[in-house]
C-alpha cells in the first residue's frame, strides 16, 4: 500500500517482515538518511530506512520545501506594489489571499514528496520501516516490538527547533518552523525571535504578505557568522520592507491579554513592550539524540554537538556512522546528502574518504539572498593565510541594471601570491546560483585566471564573476604586457594629437 498524501505512514502501510542481518540499518528518513537509502541499495546491500514520522526529514516537511515556495509568492507580491520601477503598473488593489499562499505551498510540498514515497523505495531495493528506533545493542535495534539485527548502521535522526527558557512563553504559545507551515491564517503582527537564516527568511516573508513584522535579535547584528557588508546590506533590505528591528535585543516575558501576546523586550538598560498576535522561534536548533538508546550501542553524544564522529563519520562504535544535522556543525539538506554518500561508502567500504575533503556552499534565501563558500577572510587570517579580496559591486553588472536588481556584491577570495581561490561571498537576488561557479573553483583547484577564462553568456547576473576574475588578472599583468600595453596606449594618444 502506498503513504498517505503527506507521506506520513498511514494506517494500511504494513512494516516488511525482517529476516536476518541487514549490512546497513539507517535510522531517519529526511536527505541524509533518504540519500544512504537509495545509494546502499544501488550497491547491491540489504538497507533498511528506519523513520518515526515522515519521509523527507525537516527539508521537505517543515524546512527548505515550504519555506521557499512562501518566499517566492512573498516576492511576487513585493513586485507588484513595485511594479512602477519596472516600468509597469501597481495593481490598484493588492490584496494578499494567505489560504492561498500555504495551499500552494503545501501543494509544491506534496509534489516534491511523491519522490520520497515508501512504494518507490521499496522498489529501489529498501526495506522500509515505520516507527521509533532505539538501539538495544552494539548490533541491534528495536522498532516498536520488531528486533533488527545490523551490519553497519547510519544514524540520521536530524534536529529540532530549540526553545527558548522566556517566562511565560510556552504558556503564551508560540511557532516553530515545525508549526509555521500548519497555519491557515496570517497573523495581523508577528514578532520573529532570532536574526539567522530561518528568522530573517521568514521574517521578510510573512511581511511582504501584509503582517507586522518585529525582529528580536540577541546579537549587534544579523546573520552573526556572515561577513559584516553582507549582513548589512540585508538588514536595510529588511528594514525597507517595513521591519521593525530589534538588535541587541532580547525577550525578556510573555505573557497574555486579551487574546495577545505581551512581549517585554529588554536591550541595554531599555524595556519595551510589544503586542502580537504569533511568536515564531527561529534561535537556533539541537541535535535528535534523545530516547535512542546511543548509550547501548556505545555511541557518544552530547545535546549541543549531537553525536560525536571522526572524519570518516564514524562514532565511537566503529560498526555505526553518522550523517546530516544529527553530527554537523552546518545544518543544510545540501550538507546532510553529502555526508551520507560519505558515510555509506566509508561503512561499506567501498571507500576511506574524509567530510574535511568536501567544498560547502550555502545560502541565506532572503532578498537579496547572501551566499558564500570557502574561508571567511577573518578564517584565512586566524591561519596566517595571506589574502587577497576582490569585489564587484552589483550595480556595475548590465543584467543586474536591467533586471532592477542591482543591490549587492560578488567578493571573492584569493590567497596571496597565488591565483587560487579560497572563499567568497555573494549578495544578490540570486546569490545562490551564482555560487556555484566559485564553488567548482575551489572544489577543483581552479584560480582566478582560469575564472577570468570562462565565457558567460552575455548578460547575466554571473558575469559579475568573471569581472571580479578579469580584475584579478589585469592586476596580475605580467610587466612586459603592461609596459606594451602602455606604449601602445601612448602611440595612439600621440597619432589623435597629430591628426587634432
Amino acid at each position: 500500500m502506498s503513504q498517505s498524501p503527506d507521506h506520513s505512514f498511514g494506517p494500511a502501510w504494513r512494516n516488511p517482515t525482517q529476516a536476518g542481518v541487514y549490512d546497513l540499518a539507517i535510522i531517519g528518513g529526511g536527505p541524509a538518511g533518504l540519500t544512504a537509502a537509495r545509494a546502499g541499495a544501488a550497491l547491491g546491500a540489504k538497507v533498511a530506512l528506519i523513520e518515526r514520522d515522515r519521509l523527507g526529514g525537516g527539508s521537505l516537511n517543515v524546512g527548505s520545501v515550504p519555506s521557499k515556495s512562501i518566499l517566492r509568492t512573498a516576492r511576487l507580491y513585493a513586485e507588484m506594489q513595485a511594479a512602477e520601477d519596472y516600468g509597469g503598473r501597481s495593481p490598484s488593489d493588492i490584496a494578499v489571499d494567505f489560504g492561498l499562499v500555504m495551499e500552494r505551498m503545501r501543494r509544491i510540498r506534496r509534489r516534491i514528496g511523491e519522490s520520497f514515497s515508501a512504494d518507490r523505495l521499496a522498489a529501489a531495493g529498501v526495506d522500509v520501516l515505520f516507527g521509533k528506533a532505539r538501539f538495544v545493542g552494539q548490533r541491534s535495534i528495536e522498532i516498536d516490538d520488531i528486533a533488527l539485527r545490523f551490519d553497519k548502521a547510519l544514524i540520521a535522526s536530524g534536529s529540532r527547533s530549540l526553545t527558548p527558557d522566556v517566562p511565560g512563553l510556552a504558556e503564551a504559545g508560540y511557532l516553530t518552523n515545525e508549526t509555521v507551515f500548519e497555519l491557515t491564517e496570517r497573523p495581523r503582527r508577528l514578532l520573529v525571535m532570532g536574526g539567522g537564516p530561518l528568522g530573517c527568511e521568514l521574517a521578510q516573508a510573512f511581511c511582504r504578505l501584509g503582517a507586522q513584522v518585529i525582529i528580536a535579535q540577541d546579537d549587534p547584528t544579523f546573520l552573526p557568522k556572515e561577513e559584516r557588508d553582507a549582513a548589512q546590506i540585508l538588514s536595510d533590505a529588511l528594514a525597507r520592507d517595513g521591519i521593525e528591528v530589534h538588535l541587541n535585543t532580547t525577550v525578556a516575558a510573555v505573557k497574555t491579554k486579551g487574546g495577545q501576546k505581551i512581549v517585554d523586550l529588554v536591550s541595554e538598560d531599555n524595556r519595551t513592550q510589544v503586542s502580537v498576535d504569533q511568536i515564531l522561534v527561529g534561535i537556533g536548533r539541537a541535535p535528535n539524540v534523545d530516547a535512542m538508546g546511543l548509550e547501548a550501542a556505545g555511541v557518544r553524544h552530547d545535546s549541543v554537538g549531537g553525536i560525536l564522529v571522526d572524519d570518516f563519520l564514524r562514532t565511537s562504535n566503529r560498526r555505526i556512522y553518522a550523517a546530516g544535522d544529527v553530527c554537523l556543525e552546518h545544518q543544510f539538506a545540501h550538507t546532510a546528502e553529502a555526508s551520507a554518500r560519505i558515510a555509506v561508502l566509508n561503512a561499506l567500504g567501498l571507500h576511506n574518504k574524509r567530510m574535511s575533503t568536501l567544498t560547502v556552499p550555502w545560502c541565506t534565501y532572503t532578498d537579496p539572498e547572501i551566499a558564500h563558500v570557502g574561508l571567511y577572510v577573518r578564517e584565512a587570517w586566524r591561519r596566517s593565510i595571506p589574502v587577497e579580496t576582490y569585489v564587484v559591486l552589483m550595480h556595475d553588472v548590465d543584467r543586474a541594471v536591467i533586471d532592477g536588481e542591482d543591490e549587492g556584491f560578488v567578493k571573492i577570495h584569493v590567497r596571496g601570491g597565488t591565483d587560487r581561490v579560497i572563499g567568497a561571498t555573494i549578495v544578490a537576488r540570486h546569490a545562490g546560483e551564482m555560487i556555484s561557479e566559485i564553488s567548482l573553483a575551489i572544489r577543483l583547484g581552479l584560480g582566478m585566471r582560469d575564472l577570468a577564462q570562462v565565457i558567460h553568456a552575455y548578460p547575466t547576473q554571473a558575469g559579475a564573476v568573471k569581472m571580479a576574475a578579469s580584475a584579478y588578472a589585469r592586476a596580475h599583468m605580467p610587466l612586459s604586457l603592461r609596459l606594451s600595453r602602455r606604449l601602445r596606449l601612448l602611440r595612439r594618444a600621440k597619432a589623435a594629437q597629430a591628426r587634432g
